[in-house]
């Protein structure tokens, strides 16, 4: 019986480039609830704009934001992963090096970010409507633990990721997210990780889950549920981690409301 929902957003939840959520799916996630299905929105985006994504039923769901870094429910932190401080410092250094690199920086609901790029302040401040902070220095201007370093590079992924897995994945996990992101997460956390301590928080078993995802970094949350679903238009690959792939996240959610019992 599922007990438990867990969708990525971008490219997942949210397709064709699209900043809000349909607004079928808050129907249906409140008709999940009165069947005692949860719901959880995970994504690598900030814990307090995927908050303001599901505003209609932002007290209704759980939240594993940050790719994992951050698990919330009820406004409690279920878990949460913290970069190294010497290591952040070190991969910030790099960033630093590359113009081109644009840096978000993750703490638990504010972003920081030391990027002067125009087009940057403007998604993330007016499109993405993060939680920002612009900064000058990251090594004195934050001032609580790091949970994730994302960094994007207007030209695509290939060559960023290639650079700074060369230089870090010995030390720390560095996943692509979308097509113009790389992000530096927690060695032990990612969003199957987070998912299962939910589950845990939520005394469930993890064969009660269902997933959507469409990245590598959805692949462990891919790999703890269930059943889980890996988007038609996913990265390459990603279809291997998922037991089937579907091309709308509501249409599946409307096919297991359909066969739930009246209530």
């Amino acid at each position: 019986m599922v007990k438990l929902i867990a969708s990525d957003l971008d490219g997942t939840l949210l397709q064709n480039g699209a900043h809000d959520v349909n607004p079928i799916v808050f129907d249906q996630i409140r008709t999940l609830k009165e069947h005692g299905i949860m719901f959880a929105a995970a994504s690598g985006r900030q814990y307090l704009n995927l908050r303001r994504l599901f505003t209609p039923v932002q007290d209704d769901i759980a939240y594993i934001a940050e790719n994992g870094s951050l698990c919330i429910y009820n406004e409690e932190t279920i878990s949460k992963g913290i970069i190294e401080q010497d290591l952040a410092y070190r991969i910030l250094d790099e960033v630093a090096k590359y113009p081109q690199y644009n840096c978000i920086i993750s703490g638990e609901r504010v972003c920081y970010s030391t990027s002067k790029n125009p087009e940057f302040y403007n998604h993330m401040v007016n499109v993405i409507q993060n939680n920002m902070k612009f900064i000058a220095d990251p090594k004195t201007e934050i001032p609580e633990p790091i949970l994730k370093i994302a960094v994007c590079d207007y030209s695509g992924t290939d060559a960023c990721e290639k650079h700074l897995k060369e230089m870090f994945s010995s030390d720390i996990k560095v996943v692509t997210s979308g097509n113009l992101w790389v992000d530096f997460i927690c060695p032990t956390a990612n969003k199957g990780s987070a998912l299962k301590d939910l589950i845990d928080h939520l005394h469930i078993e993890a064969k009660d889950c269902v997933v959507f995802g469409d990245q590598y970094n959805d692949v462990e949350m891919l790999q703890t549920a269930g059943t889980s679903y890996a988007m038609a238009n996913a990265a390459p690959g990603i279809d291997k981690y998922a037991t089937h792939v579907t091309d709308s996240v509501e249409k599946v959610l409307q096919q297991i409301i359909d066969e739930l019992p009246a209530v």
